[in-house]
Protein backbone atom coordinates (compact mmCIF):
# COMPACT_ATOMS: atom_id res chain seq x y z
CA UNK A 1 0.00 0.00 0.00
CA UNK A 2 1.38 2.92 -1.06
CA UNK A 3 1.68 6.24 0.91
CA UNK A 4 -0.25 8.50 -1.39
CA UNK A 5 -3.25 6.16 -1.31
CA UNK A 6 -3.52 6.62 2.42
CA UNK A 7 -6.85 8.73 3.55
CA UNK A 8 -5.66 11.69 5.70
CA UNK A 9 -4.31 11.23 9.42
CA UNK A 10 -6.99 12.36 11.81
CA UNK A 11 -6.44 16.26 12.64
CA UNK A 12 -6.90 15.82 16.10
CA UNK A 13 -5.27 13.00 16.80
CA UNK A 14 -3.29 13.22 20.25
CA UNK A 15 -4.06 10.77 22.90
CA UNK A 16 -2.68 10.17 25.95
CA UNK A 17 -2.49 7.68 28.64
CA UNK A 18 -1.99 7.19 32.34
CA UNK A 19 -0.37 3.66 33.13
CA UNK A 20 2.44 1.30 33.44
CA UNK A 21 5.45 1.02 30.97
CA UNK A 22 7.97 -1.90 32.07
CA UNK A 23 10.32 -4.79 30.28
CA UNK A 24 9.31 -7.60 29.31
CA UNK A 25 11.68 -11.08 29.41
CA UNK A 26 10.25 -13.30 27.03
CA UNK A 27 11.09 -16.78 27.25
CA UNK A 28 9.19 -19.05 24.62
CA UNK A 29 9.92 -22.81 25.74
CA UNK A 30 8.35 -26.13 24.04
CA UNK A 31 5.92 -26.47 26.66
CA UNK A 32 5.06 -25.01 30.50
CA UNK A 33 7.54 -26.78 33.29
CA UNK A 34 6.42 -28.85 36.18
CA UNK A 35 7.58 -27.70 39.63
CA UNK A 36 11.40 -28.35 40.13
CA UNK A 37 11.90 -28.87 36.57
CA UNK A 38 14.94 -27.25 34.97
CA UNK A 39 14.38 -26.72 31.11
CA UNK A 40 16.01 -24.50 28.53
CA UNK A 41 14.37 -21.90 26.29
CA UNK A 42 14.14 -22.08 22.74
CA UNK A 43 14.08 -18.37 22.21
CA UNK A 44 14.10 -15.15 24.41
CA UNK A 45 13.89 -11.24 23.63
CA UNK A 46 14.07 -8.94 25.85
CA UNK A 47 11.52 -5.77 24.80
CA UNK A 48 9.29 -2.98 26.63
CA UNK A 49 6.15 -3.80 27.57
CA UNK A 50 3.16 -2.56 30.31
CA UNK A 51 -0.36 -1.95 29.08
CA UNK A 52 0.27 1.39 28.60
CA UNK A 53 3.12 1.58 26.93
CA UNK A 54 1.86 -1.23 24.05
CA UNK A 55 -1.43 0.36 24.11
CA UNK A 56 0.27 3.71 23.08
CA UNK A 57 3.13 2.33 20.72
CA UNK A 58 0.26 0.47 18.74
CA UNK A 59 -1.68 3.88 18.06
CA UNK A 60 1.64 5.30 17.70
CA UNK A 61 2.30 2.98 14.29
CA UNK A 62 -1.51 4.01 13.29
CA UNK A 63 -0.64 7.54 13.11
CA UNK A 64 -1.68 8.44 16.08
CA UNK A 65 0.55 11.72 18.24
CA UNK A 66 1.14 9.44 21.56
CA UNK A 67 1.83 10.72 25.03
CA UNK A 68 2.62 9.08 28.18
CA UNK A 69 1.89 9.72 31.60
CA UNK A 70 4.08 6.95 33.91
CA UNK A 71 6.98 6.46 36.28
CA UNK A 72 10.53 4.57 35.58
CA UNK A 73 13.56 4.46 37.66
CA UNK A 74 16.99 5.86 36.65
CA UNK A 75 18.55 1.90 35.76
CA UNK A 76 19.66 0.01 32.76
CA UNK A 77 15.82 -1.36 32.10
CA UNK A 78 14.20 2.56 32.49
CA UNK A 79 16.44 4.08 29.88
CA UNK A 80 15.86 1.43 27.74
CA UNK A 81 11.83 1.71 27.89
CA UNK A 82 12.20 5.29 27.32
CA UNK A 83 14.25 4.84 24.08
CA UNK A 84 11.74 2.00 22.88
CA UNK A 85 9.08 4.39 23.16
CA UNK A 86 10.92 7.42 21.80
CA UNK A 87 11.59 5.40 18.40
CA UNK A 88 8.10 4.58 18.35
CA UNK A 89 7.05 8.32 18.21
CA UNK A 90 5.64 7.91 21.99
CA UNK A 91 6.28 11.72 23.66
CA UNK A 92 7.51 10.38 27.16
CA UNK A 93 8.22 14.46 28.32
CA UNK A 94 5.62 13.54 30.82
CA UNK A 95 7.38 10.13 32.15
CA UNK A 96 8.90 10.47 35.47
CA UNK A 97 12.33 9.57 36.05
CA UNK A 98 13.14 8.25 39.70
CA UNK A 99 16.77 8.31 40.34
CA UNK A 100 16.79 5.42 42.74
CA UNK A 101 14.71 2.23 43.23
CA UNK A 102 13.89 -0.08 40.30
CA UNK A 103 11.90 0.09 36.75
CA UNK A 104 9.08 -2.26 36.12
CA UNK A 105 9.69 -5.76 34.79
CA UNK A 106 8.11 -8.90 33.57
CA UNK A 107 9.27 -12.33 33.18
CA UNK A 108 6.81 -14.16 30.41
CA UNK A 109 6.85 -17.99 29.82
CA UNK A 110 5.37 -18.06 26.13
CA UNK A 111 4.49 -21.64 25.56
CA UNK A 112 4.65 -23.20 22.13
CA UNK A 113 2.33 -26.06 22.94
CA UNK A 114 -0.77 -24.65 24.27
CA UNK A 115 -0.02 -20.77 22.73
CA UNK A 116 -0.32 -19.44 26.16
CA UNK A 117 1.26 -16.95 27.97
CA UNK A 118 2.54 -16.73 32.02
CA UNK A 119 3.24 -13.66 33.08
CA UNK A 120 5.17 -12.87 36.45
CA UNK A 121 5.38 -9.14 37.06
CA UNK A 122 7.57 -7.23 39.51
CA UNK A 123 6.20 -3.45 39.88
CA UNK A 124 8.54 -0.43 39.76
CA UNK A 125 9.50 0.91 43.21
CA UNK A 126 9.03 3.67 44.32
CA UNK A 127 5.54 3.78 42.80
CA UNK A 128 4.30 6.98 41.13
CA UNK A 129 1.96 9.00 43.57
CA UNK A 130 -0.19 12.59 42.21
CA UNK A 131 2.87 14.65 43.70
CA UNK A 132 5.22 13.38 41.05
CA UNK A 133 3.25 15.11 38.22
CA UNK A 134 3.05 18.92 38.46
CA UNK A 135 0.77 21.17 37.53
CA UNK A 136 2.75 22.33 34.74
CA UNK A 137 3.48 18.93 33.60
CA UNK A 138 -0.31 17.96 33.85
CA UNK A 139 -1.86 21.17 31.54
CA UNK A 140 0.70 20.53 28.83
CA UNK A 141 -0.13 16.65 28.84
CA UNK A 142 -3.63 17.17 28.12
CA UNK A 143 -2.90 20.36 26.21
CA UNK A 144 -4.92 19.47 22.78
CA UNK A 145 -5.62 16.11 23.61
CA UNK A 146 -8.39 14.43 21.99
CA UNK A 147 -8.54 11.30 24.36
CA UNK A 148 -7.36 9.64 27.42
CA UNK A 149 -6.51 6.38 28.02
CA UNK A 150 -6.36 4.55 31.54
CA UNK A 151 -5.06 1.48 31.32
CA UNK A 152 -6.25 1.07 35.53
CA UNK A 153 -3.11 0.98 37.45
CA UNK A 154 -1.10 4.20 39.07
CA UNK A 155 -4.88 4.83 39.87
CA UNK A 156 -4.65 7.73 41.90
CA UNK A 157 -2.34 9.66 39.36
CA UNK A 158 -4.87 8.47 37.13
CA UNK A 159 -7.86 9.64 38.91
CA UNK A 160 -6.41 13.16 38.94
CA UNK A 161 -5.41 13.50 35.55
CA UNK A 162 -8.31 11.85 34.56
CA UNK A 163 -10.89 14.83 36.50
CA UNK A 164 -8.79 17.36 34.88
CA UNK A 165 -9.40 15.65 31.22
CA UNK A 166 -13.29 15.74 32.34
CA UNK A 167 -13.21 19.19 33.37
CA UNK A 168 -11.57 20.06 29.77
CA UNK A 169 -14.63 17.75 28.32
CA UNK A 170 -11.71 15.39 27.12
CA UNK A 171 -12.92 12.17 26.22
CA UNK A 172 -11.77 8.85 28.84
CA UNK A 173 -11.36 5.39 27.40
CA UNK A 174 -10.68 2.75 30.83
CA UNK A 175 -9.16 -0.62 30.46
CA UNK A 176 -11.43 -3.21 32.63
CA UNK A 177 -8.33 -5.69 33.11
CA UNK A 178 -9.45 -7.04 36.22
CA UNK A 179 -11.15 -5.33 39.53
CA UNK A 180 -7.99 -3.32 41.10
CA UNK A 181 -8.12 -0.56 43.68
CA UNK A 182 -8.99 2.82 42.56
CA UNK A 183 -10.78 1.27 39.32
CA UNK A 184 -14.17 2.44 40.19
CA UNK A 185 -13.70 5.95 40.32
CA UNK A 186 -11.98 5.97 37.23
CA UNK A 187 -15.29 4.15 35.62
CA UNK A 188 -17.47 6.63 36.49
CA UNK A 189 -15.38 9.12 34.35
CA UNK A 190 -15.25 7.13 31.24
CA UNK A 191 -16.44 7.59 28.18
CA UNK A 192 -15.71 4.23 26.79
CA UNK A 193 -14.79 0.81 28.59
CA UNK A 194 -13.01 -1.92 27.10
CA UNK A 195 -12.41 -4.94 29.59
CA UNK A 196 -11.00 -8.65 29.90
CA UNK A 197 -13.53 -11.56 29.30
CA UNK A 198 -13.40 -12.06 32.95
CA UNK A 199 -14.33 -8.79 34.33
CA UNK A 200 -17.64 -7.50 33.45
CA UNK A 201 -19.37 -10.39 35.35
CA UNK A 202 -16.85 -9.96 38.14
CA UNK A 203 -17.37 -6.21 38.31
CA UNK A 204 -21.42 -6.59 38.14
CA UNK A 205 -22.05 -10.10 39.46
CA UNK A 206 -24.20 -10.65 36.58
CA UNK A 207 -25.25 -14.08 35.27
CA UNK A 208 -23.96 -13.52 31.76
CA UNK A 209 -21.82 -11.33 29.83
CA UNK A 210 -24.28 -9.84 28.31
CA UNK A 211 -26.00 -8.95 30.82
CA UNK A 212 -23.29 -7.67 32.22
CA UNK A 213 -22.82 -5.41 29.69
CA UNK A 214 -26.01 -4.17 30.06
CA UNK A 215 -25.62 -3.94 34.35
CA UNK A 216 -22.14 -1.58 33.37
CA UNK A 217 -24.18 0.58 31.35
CA UNK A 218 -27.07 0.96 33.61
CA UNK A 219 -24.21 1.65 36.39
CA UNK A 220 -22.29 4.30 34.65
CA UNK A 221 -24.98 6.44 32.86
CA UNK A 222 -21.91 8.73 30.77
CA UNK A 223 -20.44 5.92 29.35
CA UNK A 224 -20.85 5.50 25.78
CA UNK A 225 -20.21 2.16 24.87
CA UNK A 226 -18.38 -0.86 26.55
CA UNK A 227 -16.62 -3.69 24.49
CA UNK A 228 -15.33 -7.25 25.81
CA UNK A 229 -13.11 -9.03 24.69
CA UNK A 230 -13.11 -12.74 23.98
CA UNK A 231 -9.57 -14.03 22.55
CA UNK A 232 -10.17 -16.01 19.68
CA UNK A 233 -14.00 -15.70 19.93
CA UNK A 234 -13.81 -12.18 19.25
CA UNK A 235 -15.57 -9.27 21.03
CA UNK A 236 -19.13 -8.34 22.20
CA UNK A 237 -19.83 -4.52 22.04
CA UNK A 238 -22.75 -2.57 23.68
CA UNK A 239 -23.08 0.82 22.33
CA UNK A 240 -26.05 3.27 24.34
CA UNK A 241 -28.18 4.73 21.97
CA UNK A 242 -29.13 8.55 22.44
CA UNK A 243 -32.45 8.25 20.67
CA UNK A 244 -34.70 6.29 22.38
CA UNK A 245 -35.58 2.91 20.56
CA UNK A 246 -38.66 2.43 18.30
CA UNK A 247 -41.77 1.50 20.19
CA UNK A 248 -40.93 -1.91 20.19
CA UNK A 249 -41.00 -4.87 22.71
CA UNK A 250 -38.12 -5.19 24.97
CA UNK A 251 -35.82 -7.49 23.88
CA UNK A 252 -33.63 -10.06 26.13
CA UNK A 253 -30.30 -9.62 25.77
CA UNK A 254 -29.10 -13.01 26.05
CA UNK A 255 -31.87 -14.04 23.54
CA UNK A 256 -30.28 -11.06 21.10
CA UNK A 257 -27.15 -12.24 21.48
CA UNK A 258 -28.21 -15.75 20.55
CA UNK A 259 -29.63 -14.56 17.27
CA UNK A 260 -26.80 -12.51 16.46
CA UNK A 261 -24.58 -15.68 16.62
CA UNK A 262 -26.58 -17.09 14.14
CA UNK A 263 -25.93 -14.48 11.47
CA UNK A 264 -22.11 -15.25 11.63
CA UNK A 265 -20.03 -16.44 9.13
CA UNK A 266 -18.06 -18.55 10.56
CA UNK A 267 -16.57 -19.81 7.05
CA UNK A 268 -14.70 -16.22 6.99
CA UNK A 269 -11.10 -16.11 8.00
CA UNK A 270 -11.44 -11.63 8.36
CA UNK A 271 -12.67 -10.21 10.85
CA UNK A 272 -16.44 -9.33 10.82
CA UNK A 273 -19.33 -7.92 13.00
CA UNK A 274 -22.60 -8.07 12.94
CA UNK A 275 -25.30 -5.27 14.83
CA UNK A 276 -28.77 -5.41 16.30
CA UNK A 277 -31.07 -2.30 15.50
CA UNK A 278 -31.62 0.14 18.46
CA UNK A 279 -33.40 -1.99 20.83
CA UNK A 280 -34.66 -1.58 24.51
CA UNK A 281 -32.57 -4.22 25.97
CA UNK A 282 -33.09 -6.11 29.16
CA UNK A 283 -31.28 -7.88 31.81
CA UNK A 284 -32.78 -9.78 33.96
CA UNK A 285 -32.21 -8.23 37.45
CA UNK A 286 -30.61 -5.78 36.54
CA UNK A 287 -32.92 -3.55 34.29
CA UNK A 288 -32.83 -1.99 30.61
CA UNK A 289 -31.04 -0.03 28.74
CA UNK A 290 -31.30 1.49 25.05
CA UNK A 291 -28.80 0.32 22.46
CA UNK A 292 -26.99 -1.61 19.65
CA UNK A 293 -25.33 -5.50 20.74
CA UNK A 294 -22.67 -5.83 18.66
CA UNK A 295 -20.66 -9.02 17.53
CA UNK A 296 -17.25 -8.99 16.39
CA UNK A 297 -15.28 -11.68 15.17
CA UNK A 298 -11.26 -12.52 15.65
CA UNK A 299 -9.57 -13.12 13.19
CA UNK A 300 -9.07 -16.77 12.50
CA UNK A 301 -5.35 -16.84 12.29
CA UNK A 302 -3.29 -19.87 10.87
CA UNK A 303 -1.79 -22.37 14.18
CA UNK A 304 1.56 -22.30 11.80
CA UNK A 305 1.42 -18.11 11.63
CA UNK A 306 0.39 -18.13 15.58
CA UNK A 307 3.33 -17.02 17.59
CA UNK A 308 2.36 -15.20 20.58
CA UNK A 309 -0.72 -14.08 22.32
CA UNK A 310 1.31 -11.56 24.65
CA UNK A 311 -0.14 -7.81 24.22
CA UNK A 312 -3.31 -8.69 21.46
CA UNK A 313 -5.80 -7.04 24.35
CA UNK A 314 -3.23 -3.84 24.23
CA UNK A 315 -3.05 -3.71 20.66
CA UNK A 316 -6.83 -3.64 20.42
CA UNK A 317 -7.35 -0.65 22.80
CA UNK A 318 -4.50 1.18 20.72
CA UNK A 319 -6.57 0.37 17.65
CA UNK A 320 -9.64 1.71 19.07
CA UNK A 321 -8.04 4.42 20.17
CA UNK A 322 -7.36 5.18 16.58
CA UNK A 323 -10.94 4.42 15.47
CA UNK A 324 -12.60 6.66 18.26
CA UNK A 325 -10.53 9.75 17.21
CA UNK A 326 -11.25 9.16 13.02
CA UNK A 327 -14.81 8.67 13.96
CA UNK A 328 -14.96 5.08 12.63
CA UNK A 329 -18.27 3.43 12.88
CA UNK A 330 -18.48 0.14 15.77
CA UNK A 331 -19.04 -1.85 12.30
CA UNK A 332 -15.90 -1.12 10.95
CA UNK A 333 -13.77 -0.27 14.05
CA UNK A 334 -14.16 -3.89 15.99
CA UNK A 335 -13.32 -5.91 12.58
CA UNK A 336 -10.03 -3.18 12.57
CA UNK A 337 -9.33 -3.55 15.96
CA UNK A 338 -9.48 -7.26 15.64
CA UNK A 339 -6.92 -7.66 12.86
CA UNK A 340 -4.64 -4.92 14.05
CA UNK A 341 -4.49 -7.84 16.97
CA UNK A 342 -4.37 -10.33 15.61
CA UNK A 343 -1.40 -9.06 13.27
CA UNK A 344 0.08 -8.38 16.76
CA UNK A 345 -0.27 -12.16 17.64
CA UNK A 346 2.28 -12.99 14.76
CA UNK A 347 5.35 -12.33 15.94
CA UNK A 348 6.20 -12.90 19.81
CA UNK A 349 6.46 -10.11 22.29
CA UNK A 350 3.91 -7.01 22.53
CA UNK A 351 5.29 -5.00 20.28
CA UNK A 352 7.27 -6.64 17.52
CA UNK A 353 4.29 -7.80 15.28
CA UNK A 354 2.79 -4.46 15.88
CA UNK A 355 1.29 -3.30 12.17
CA UNK A 356 1.96 0.34 10.92
CA UNK A 357 -0.68 2.27 9.20
CA UNK A 358 0.88 1.17 5.81
CA UNK A 359 0.48 -2.61 6.64
CA UNK A 360 -1.25 -4.39 3.44
CA UNK A 361 -3.57 -6.11 5.83
CA UNK A 362 -5.44 -2.69 7.11
CA UNK A 363 -5.21 -1.21 3.66
CA UNK A 364 -9.10 -2.13 3.66
CA UNK A 365 -9.88 -0.50 6.96
CA UNK A 366 -8.11 2.83 6.29
CA UNK A 367 -8.84 3.50 2.82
Amino acid sequence: MSHDSLPPLPENRIVLAVGTVGVDFLATVASYPDPDDKIRTTSLKVQGGGNAGNALTCAARLGLSSRLISKVANDPQGRGILEELQADGVDTSSVVVSEEGNSPFTYIIVDNETKTRTCIHTPGYPPMIPSDLSQTSLSSALDGARMLYLDGRIHETALLVAQEAARKNVPILVEGERIREGLDDLLKLADYAICSAKFPQAWTEAASIPSALVSILVRLPKIKFVIVTLGEDGCLMLERSVDEAPQSEEMDVDILLELLKQRKDDNVAIPTCVSSPVTKLRANGVGTVCGRLFVGTAEKVPPSELQDTTGAGDSFIGAVLYAICSNMPPEKMLPFAAQVAATCCRAVGARTGLPHRTDVRLASFLS
